[in-house]
């Protein structure tokens, strides 16, 4: 503003000195006019390089990939913690558990790694110590319309074998699974997973997967040899039966060596059935699930080939926003010794506080072999915090 002041002040100082002038013969007034304005012109555009000069620019917004306020995470995975508080009450000689235990607290950091790979990790952490549940990316650009999972992971058997303990509908998991399928652990291993939508007639959805494992998971797969892999396949098929009611049917298969050395294996035959019934335009909180599982096991060992069959059905009802009810029926021979059989029945009610938090109960009664029993009350607490990813339908 000074500069600019300055220059109009030497303007005006010197039309008044050429006005005092007294030439021999003084110009036209037209002629003074003309170079008045050109005066005036001249000092414009000097006036306007120097506010130009002088203009501080904006500093311009910082773009990531066009992503907008979403970007402020790009580099933060989301990270969750689950928890799993469990008590109990009555007996279990057989499998007996703690008066009260934290069973375990989860976490899950997951995240969008680049346009062509997401990761997954989900940590255990428990009264006996810390395990790697699962660790994979998932690879979602193949040629051929395939998705492929590496590393650590529950393998696509049924569906109980697929679920963390705090997305379960019970308290445990059904005989069969402790019994045939490796207890609470289940089929975990560190491998490889190829899933990929076929072709079906209608509105069917086809969905098959295939994996193959290092061998080792638990009591029922153990490798003596690094060649002794163990392979799981999946097939199922998901349709719409009416507006509100659709169908799930699944067949697993699963091979592996078992701890008796290289010549033996262990062979599981599964077959999975899911019934949903929800009414969208009525209600939002009114739901019912059936859901069965049947495996069958062979497994090597001396001095005959065993085989073992189990299952287990259960009904779950959403009354509303706050209240579940349900049932579970047990009944499984044993892996190792098919004579041997366990049968029991459940009874389960849940109240959730909201969509983060549930308290549960659930009365079990359980008929082992050779006429022992259990019958116990057992009680959960679940807790989510932070943004947890939702779990396959």
């Amino acid at each position: 503003m000074t500069v600019l002041i300055a220059l109009l002040l030497s303007a005006s100082m010197s039309v008044g000195i050429l006005c005092a002038q007294s030439p021999a013969a003084p110009p036209s007034v037209e002629d003074q006019q003309k170079a008045q304005d050109e005066r005036i012109r001249k000092l414009e555009d000097e006036v306007q390089t120097l506010k130009a000069a002088l203009t501080v620019p904006k500093a311009e917004p910082v773009q990531l990939g066009g992503a907008g306020g979403a970007a402020a995470k790009a580099f933060n995975p989301d990270i969750s913690l689950n928890g799993d508080l469990l008590g109990s009450i009555g007996h279990n000689e057989v499998r007996p558990v703690p008066s009260m235990e934290m069973h375990e607290a989860e976490l899950g950091i997951q995240s969008v790694i680049d346009p062509y790979s997401r990761g997954d990790v989900f940590i255990s952490f428990g009264e006996t110590g810390v395990n790697v549940e699962e660790a994979f990316i998932t690879l979602t650009a193949l040629p051929g319309e395939f998705v492929a999972r590496i590393g650590k992971m529950r393998a696509d058997f049924g569906k109980v074998n697929t679920t963390h303990n705090h997305a379960l509908a019970w308290t445990d998991r059904p005989l069969v699974t402790e019994n045939l399928l490796n207890g609470e652990d289940g089929i975990t291993d560190m491998g490889l997973s190829m899933s990929r939508i076929l072709p079906a007639p209608g509105d069917l959805f086809l969905e098959a997967t295939g994996q193959v494992f290092r061998g080792d998971s638990g009591e029922l797969f153990k490798a003596s040899r690094k060649n002794d892999l163990s392979i799981v396949g999946h097939l199922r098929g998901y349709e719409d039966l009416t507006e509100n009611t659709n169908l799930e049917l699944g067949y697993s298969y699963a091979q592996g060596h078992n701890e008796l050395g290289h010549d033996f294996l262990t062979k599981l035959h599964g077959i999975d059935l899911s019934l949903r019934w929800k009414p969208l335009r009525r209600s939002i909180y009114n739901s019912l699930l059936w859901r069965s599982e049947f495996v069958w096991s062979q497994r090597d060992q001396l001095p005959v080939r065993e085989r073992a069959f189990g299952l287990y059905s259960s009904l779950e009802y959403r009354l509303d926003q706050r209240w579940t009810v349900g049932g579970r029926f047990d009944w499984s021979e044993r892996a190792t010794l098919a004579s041997q059989v366990d049968r029991g029945g459940s009874a389960i009610l849940t109240y959730w506080m909201s969509e983060f938090s549930q308290a549960r109960g659930q009365y079990r009664f359980t008929r082992y072999d050779g006429n022992r029993s259990g019958n116990e009350i057992r009680l959960q607490l679940l807790f989510v915090m932070g943004a947890h990813g939702a779990h396959p339908f």
